[in-house]
């Protein structure tokens, strides 16, 4: 039995070795995305679940096989085991699904970590949800109904709610987190490649929940630098037309 208990101790370490190997790979340069990790996790969930399940077909149908019937009277015998190999059957299988439990779950904490380390450089863009749009905030005055960001650097999104409690869905980059009001949360993505696909709300929020969605833009940095000097330039301008007006209002002589 030491020996039996050794080969699932080695297991056990050879898994969560390879799990940690696996999330090596799932980095893109020095940034470790949680969208590349995500599908390393889900990839590996979905090896599980084949592989499990081949073993279990195969036996089944060897079973169904070796041990049919094959006469109407056949009454078939169990084979009697002693102590060693009771424990052995029933301990060398529980410890191999606990090690492959353990494997997985360590894959979904280091996930979770990867989720919730923003890396220094991140771009921030602040985020309000309102029934029922969202609104970005990129700084310096500058609001749109759009999201619109750089390839190339990781972006972290600061979000808060106006009024219910929204869920803010990457869905193209595996991301969700709620929006709640008077409170502050984030989430952060890293746009690998230029890219146009959508947020949505993902948790019921009212009457036109399914309307609140908008397009996510990852574009080069030229052009995410040209977009956003065009909006600061509409903002400057903006603000000369209204200060413009309230100078002329303010010479307008009262009638008499």
């Amino acid at each position: 039995m030491p020996k039996r208990l050794e080969m699932i101790v080695n297991l056990l370490g050879i898994l969560l070795l390879s799990g940690e190997a696996a999330f090596a790979k799932a980095t893109t340069g020095e940034i470790q995305s949680p969208t590349e990790a995500w599908n390393h996790t889900w990839d590996d969930v979905l090896w599980d679940l084949w592989i499990i399940g081949g073993v279990f077909t195969i036996v089944a149908v060897y079973l169904l096989i070796r041990y049919r019937a094959r006469s109407p009277g056949a009454v078939g015998t169990a084979r009697p085991l002693n102590l060693d190999m009771a424990l052995a059957w029933a301990l060398v299988p529980a410890a191999i699904f606990m090690a492959d439990d353990f494997f997985l779950a360590a894959k979904g904490w280091s996930l979770w970590n990867i989720q919730r380390q923003v890396p220094r450089d991140a771009m921030e863009v602040k985020v309000t949800g309102y029934q029922w749009y969202f609104e970005y905030d990129y700084g310096n005055g500058i609001t749109d109904s759009e999201l619109v960001v750089p390839v190339g650097r990781p972006i972290v999104l600061r979000m808060t709610s106006k009024d219910v409690i929204h869920s803010f869905g990457l869905t193209e980059y595996r991301l969700k987190e709620d929006m709640m009001p008077g409170r502050v949360t984030y989430l952060w993505f890293y746009p690998e490649k230029p890219l146009e696909t959508q947020v949505v709300c993902v948790e019921f929020c009212g009457t036109s929940h399914a309307e609140m969605y908008n397009k996510v833009r990852a574009v080069p940095k030229a052009e995410y630098d040209a977009w956003l000097s065009k909006k600061l330039e509409r903002k400057k301008k903006a603000e000369l037309r209204k200060s413009q007006a309230a100078d002329d209002g303010a010479n307008v002589e009262p009638a008499q």
